[in-house]
């Protein structure tokens, strides 16, 4: 067993012996299929020393300890690792679906394959259906031992590139909303699927829409009981947010901060010392946060609402934070018209890493809907009238 010290130094050589240093020249302007096969070869490297899915359970190729999962995530960050965007809903969205209530043939299928690199997307929201999910629209209604689906999903990230999706679908029009709606592997090489990426505002399209028009699905692909998709979804995608807040926190703390120290070292005025410490204070509270959660997961404490707290205080640090970068960046950061594709929210291209942060006060609940959850479910306020 090795020291908490002898393991930080494990990872500062890997870091410095593997990661590419040209990879923010080479992944800036970088075409679709420079990107695919950058990030499945970054992904294999990682893979290869053991760094890839850190926080599976050991027989799958994870179990490392959340003490050394923090450090790993500290030190890829501290010395600018790229991120793993393609593999990023596969390892933490599918593999925890698969792991909690997937079947042993299921896990058998996709583990190893996500391994391989098998790419992921997560078939959720829909047009009229966003922060309210369980108004979603699409239909799987079963012929037999097939369910045979219809419908439209949106803001689909990484959806042009990805081979399985995470679906959900309405297999009981008649149930109230949370009640008939049922959980789908989808082969995305299906007939009738149509994928269609979306321009946003910082010129990327990595959102996509997905047409889905008599797509027939496996009924050995539904994941847990039929019509209780709701469930299902909620009891893995809420786990796991603590896991992936982990290491995006960690890219906060020391890429993203520092970057931001950086940018603001010219500067003498006290009033940006000032905003330096309160942003640091925040991220030292973060952190905790984040990993009294995913200790808490381990160990099954979890707060109903403790999820929700740690996504809130993350997506609008983010967004504070590169608001913050902006403005010091001045007008040289507006000039500044594409960031490498392999980076994240803190990458230091300052107005384009704010705008991007707005994305994350939306999906997987927008803040007005984590403020609900923590308000009724943490506080035990009374609940918010229904206009259903």
């Amino acid at each position: 067993m090795t020291s908490p010290d002898e393991f930080r130094e494990h990872v500062r050589a890997w870091c410095v012996a593997n990661i590419p240093t040209d990879w923010r020249a080479t992944q800036t302007g970088a075409s679709e299929a420079e990107f695919v096969a950058f990030q499945k070869a970054w992904f294999a490297e990682l893979h290869a020393a053991g760094f890839a899915v850190p926080h599976w359970p050991a027989e799958w190729g994870g179990g490392m300890p959340v003490d050394e999962q923090i450090v790993l995530y500290s030190e890829l960050a501290a010395h600018d690792a790229p991120r793993l965007v393609l593999a990023f809903v596969g390892i933490h969205h599918a593999a925890s679906t698969l792991l909690v209530a997937g079947t042993d043939e299921q896990r058998r299928r996709h583990l190893p394959a996500i391994l391989d690199g098998e790419i992921w997307v997560q078939g959720f929201s829909e047009p009229e259906a966003g922060s309210d999910l369980a108004s979603l629209r699409t239909t799987a209604r079963r012929e037999g031992d097939t369910f045979v689906v219809d419908g439209q999903k949106l803001w689909a990230s990484g959806g042009l590139h990805a081979d399985w999706c995470l679906l959900l679908a309405r297999t009981d029009p008649g149930a109230p909303k949370r009640d008939g709606i049922s959980y789908f592997l989808m082969d995305m090489t299906s007939p009738g699927v149509e994928v269609r990426p979306i321009r946003n505002a910082v010129g990327d399209s990595h959102f996509c829409e997905i047409f889905l028009d008599g797509v027939e699905i496996p009924a050995a692909n539904l994941i847990g009981t039929e019509n209780q998709g709701w469930q299902v979804a909620q009891a893995t995608l809420g786990a796991e947010r603590g896991m992936t807040m982990l290491e995006l926190t960690e890219r906060l703390a020391n890429a993203g901060f520092r970057r931001l120290v950086q940018a603001c070292s010219p500067i003498t005025d006290a009033r940006v010392a000032d905003r330096l410490a309160q942003f640091e204070i925040e991220i030292a509270g973060l952190r905790g946060l984040c990993r009294d959660l995913v200790l808490s997961h381990d160990t099954g404490g979890v707060g109903a609402a403790d999820a929700s707290v740690v996504k809130l205080f993350y997506s609008e640090l983010l967004q504070r934070m590169t608001d913050f970068g902006a403005e010091i960046g001045g007008l040289a950061a507006h000039t500044t018209l594409v960031k490498p594709a392999s980076s994240g929210w803190e990458s230091g291209a300052w107005v384009l890493d704010f705008i991007g942060s707005w994305e994350w006060t939306i999906p997987g609940g927008a803040s007005e809907i984590q403020r609900t959850i923590i308000a009724e479910r943490g506080l035990g306020l009374p609940r918010e009238p229904s206009s259903v």
